[in-house]
Order: C-alpha cells, then structure tokens, then sequence
C-alpha cells in the first residue's frame, strides 16, 4: 500500500444528505452529517428512535430505499460510495465492509442451514468451493464461541436461541475480514447477560482484527463501556460528538443533557419521577427548518426554529483528542 493510501481514513463521511418520499413530498431524513473514523476506532452512534441512526448505517452499506436521494461524500479509504453503481456495491458489502443487523432472526434465512448462509460471502467474494467455505464457516462458529459448533452447522435459524442468532450473525460479518464492521443494535432482543457476552466478543474481534467499528445504540451505559467516540444524533444530524469520556463528563447540547437526565440512576429515592425530554421526535416533514430539537428545547429562542445551528469546538485543553464538536448557539446556557 502507498504512503498516500495509508494516510487516508478508514471511512470519511462529509455533509451526508438523505431525502426520502412521503404522501407531504420529500423529506429530508439525514441533515448534513460528516464525520472520520481511523482503521481500528470505536464510534458510537446514540440517539432516540427516528433519530437517522439506522439510516445512517444503511447509507454506508449502499442499502438505501430505491427512490432515496443521496448527497455528499462517503469514502472508505478514499473509495466514494456515493453514486457508486450497485455492481460495484456489491463487492464491498460483505467484503470490506459488514453489518450486524439488530434483530438475527429477521436477518437469517429460515430456508437456509447456517453454514450456507455463513458461506455465502466466502463463495461471493473469496470464490472458495462449497467443502472449503464449509470448513470456515466452522471455524468461524468456534471463533464467536458458539456452543458445539460442529453439531450445529446444519442447524436452522429456528433451532438457536437468540443469543446464538445473533453470534452466528457475527460469524457472517465476519467472514471475509472487513476494515469497518458496523452493529446496529445489536444486542436488543437479548437478555442481559448474553449481551454482555456478544459485546464482550464483538470487542475481542474488532481488536484482533483491526478493524473499524461503528455501534448503533440507544444505551448511554453501553456506550460508555464500549466505544471510544461518542456522536449524538438528533434529527437526521450529529449534534454533539466528543471522546467517550470528555462526553460522558462535559455533556454540551440540550438534548445530550436530556438524555442524560433521563438515564436511571441508582441510589435514587423510591418513587423519584425520572426527567423526561418533553414531546416526541416528530415526523421528518415536521422539523423546523432551524435546530431539529427546537420545539422540545427549553432553551430555544426563535431564531433557533429558523437558522440551522453551526458545528463549533469546545476547547477542553486534551492535546491529541479528536475536538470536542457541539451544534448549538446556546449551549452555554445552564
């Protein structure tokens, strides 16, 4: 590899843009959203539902509604995906770059054994034959530590419990070594301790391999154990994005502060009312043409409804950190 190719980023997404149809016309769903991430970095994705979190993994997987409408820039290691045809799409998904999806038994094929659907990758992009792919799909099971593996490659999705969907979901991300491996909440219909395993493993194999990470999640305290960048997201845009810990502990924009105050605690009386960020997220036709998060924020003005807000650093004095960024004229405000 070039000294100008490895100097490029793992992934550069700048002033991303998604308009989908609706019965009111097009609506703008992802707002302007631009960020870097390095080969071997954890970033976390954070926000409510409807928030673009999802849509954002979509659109870097080239996974789009047919008639959406796409603008700015995204680049893996200075290959732009955007506008890039299908067939060429193609041969990067699964290949150089993966997804878990949120929920494995919806994902899976129930028509399929699950050393076919391990396998399909290899053979797609590997071109390995059926014995070969078989005999990885193997090792690929022992690696994401599936209980008796061997007995199980002939398994249907139906026959594993959640947890074991859900590493065989792993397994199939995997599978041809990606640079960026993205997890859409990926722990979400798991119970509490399998969670903490597949997050457990999902670390493990992003530090074996090297590769890049984006979590998609709605859970402060899962963010805080697992990532090492945190970027809120509110509107179809990143609002506020900082190192995990200058986050977790300088919180900027009004509806990072929400979701905060909003986070059980423990120690907390019996019978104490949790804060609660005031109304809902509202349909994408419905943002105001400002500051997405206007109309809940108790400290919006006016102008808020009608300018959108600029990007502005917080200097915290942590030479070496990536900056820490706010998207809010008033966060100074208490």
């Amino acid at each position: 590899m070039s000294d100008l190719s490895s100097a490029k980023p793992l992934l550069q997404v700048d002033d991303l843009r998604v308009s989908l149809p609706t019965a009111r016309g097009w609506a703008q769903a992802l707002r302007g959203v631009s960020w870097r991430m390095e080969r071997g970095q954890t970033v976390g994705l954070i926000g409510e539902s409807g928030s673009g979190k999802s849509l954002t993994a979509l659109a870097l997987m080239g996974l789009l509604p047919e008639r959406a409408r796409v603008s700015g820039s995204i680049a893996l290691q200075g290959q732009e995906l955007v506008g890039l045809a299908e067939p060429q799409m193609c041969q990067l998904r699964g290949a150089r770059m993966a997804m878990i999806f949120q929920e494995p038994m919806t994902a899976l094929n129930p028509l399929h054994p699950i050393w076919k659907q391990i396998a399909e990758p290899l053979r797609l992009h590997q071109h390995m034959s059926a014995s070969a792919a078989k005999a990885r799909a193997l090792q690929l099971l022992e690696r994401v530590q599936l209980p008796r593996a061997r007995e199980r490659l002939e398994a249907y999705p139906h026959e594993l419990s959640g947890g074991q969907r859900q590493r065989v979901m792993i397994s199939i991300a995997l599978a041809c070594s990606p640079d960026l491996l993205i997890a859409d909440e990926p722990t979400t219909a798991l119970d509490v301790t399998v969670q903490k395993e597949v997050l457990a493993l999902i670390q493990q194999l992003v530090r074996e391999d090297g590769m890049g990470l984006l979590l998609i999640s709605h859970d402060l305290g899962l963010m805080q154990d697992q990532v090492e960048r945190v970027m809120v997201m509110y509107g179809g845009a990143v609002v506020e994005s900082a190192a995990t810990p200058e986050l977790f502990a300088h919180r900027a924009h009004p509806y990072t502060r929400g979701l905060f105050a909003a986070r059980p605690r423990l120690g907390l009386a019996r019978g104490t009312r949790l804060a609660t960020i005031p109304g809902s997220v509202p349909e994408l036709m419905d943002f105001p043409a400002g500051c997405a998060f206007a109309d809940r924020c108790s400290l919006a003005v006016d102008d808020c409804r009608h300018t959108p807000p600029q990007a502005e650093s917080i200097d915290r004095k942590t030479p070496g950190d990536a900056p820490h960024v706010v998207s809010c004229p008033r966060w100074r405000l208490p």
